[in-house]
């Protein structure tokens, strides 16, 4: 265990982020550059991985790149969609929200260029077609932050403390890294900047449970791109947008409302529970004699 390895990365994805905070912040949106400042800063993470171990002289085929059981990129990609359905059917029953946006079923319908199309049918293949080809391109873009937060990041963590610690401070280190664009930029649902910072921190540091366990447990970074994808396509491009405003739902649905958060808490107690079922931790005096 080299102990240059972590902070040295800690300081080199906040050398090269600080380039796309700056950009995304002067513009104010993260649509400027045509999105691409957003794709820049997704990959700075990785980019800090991987020089880091240049510096400290390790393979980046430590980086967890093997496929691992494909049972478990499986579940990667169902639990978003498992947690993200029960978040919005909840909203839409209690009518914190409503189903569906009418405004943007009909944008969906007009751009397949089909004619008109039944509102479900629009609905059932818009999924289709963003669950599945949509889930490959957002993959790109997640592989970036993974390479660095579950390749790197967790597998460090987990050398030095336990999972509980590993996950917290994985989670913690993620939801600060958004912050400068949630506070200084549009990355926000339009709640107040106190609420959708709470609201997201508490859903990401939730979320660091759920990709620690799966990144240790499988021993492929490839279950945190999974998990990644699969989150941002299912809550920000699917139910966020198919949900119609009825006055407060901004406050409740997506990664700046509370109910997301809560429900990504309960299925992190969950994996919690389960940390016993990971690799046993290394002693302590045995990575100091290796």
């Amino acid at each position: 265990m080299d102990r240059r390895a972590l902070p040295c990365y800690l300081l080199l994805t906040l050398a090269f982020s600080s380039v796309f905070w700056f950009l995304i912040i002067k513009s104010g949106h993260l649509s400027s550059g045509s999105g691409m400042y957003v794709a820049g800063l997704m990959w700075c993470p990785a980019l800090a991985a991987m020089l880091t171990c240049k510096i400290v002289g390790r393979s980046i085929g430590t980086l967890g790149w093997k496929w691992g059981e494909t049972r478990y990129q499986v579940m990667s990609y169902l639990i978003p969609l498992g947690y993200a359905a029960t978040t919005y059917i909840i909203v839409w029953i209690t009518g914190l929200g409503g189903f569906y946006d009418p405004k943007f079923v009909t944008a969906v319908s007009k751009s397949f260029g089909l004619g008109p199309l039944p509102p479900w049918f629009a609905i059932a293949f818009y999924l289709l077609l963003a669950g599945t080809f949509g889930f490959v391109r957002g993959c790109a873009t997640a592989l970036g932050e993974e390479i660095g937060w579950r390749g790197f990041l967790v597998p460090e963590l987990a050398k030095r403390t336990n999972f509980t610690a590993t996950a917290l401070i994985s989670g913690f280190i993620w939801a600060l890294w958004h912050s400068p664009i949630l506070v200084f930029a549009d990355y926000n649902a339009g709640t107040p900047a106190w609420y959708s910072l709470s609201c997201f921190t508490a859903m990401t540091v939730s979320l660091g449970f759920i990709f620690a366990w799966m990144r240790l447990k499988s021993g492929s970074l490839w279950t945190g791109v999974f998990l990644h994808a699969s989150h941002n396509l299912f809550v920000q491009a699917f139910f966020d947008p198919i949900t119609a405003d009825t006055g407060r739902t901004k406050y409740v649905i997506g990664e700046f409302g509370a109910a997301l958060a809560i429900t990504v808490a309960i299925v992190a107690v969950y994996f919690w529970t389960r940390r016993g079922e990971l690799p046993a931790e290394v002693p302590k005096t045995m990575a100091a004699a290796v």
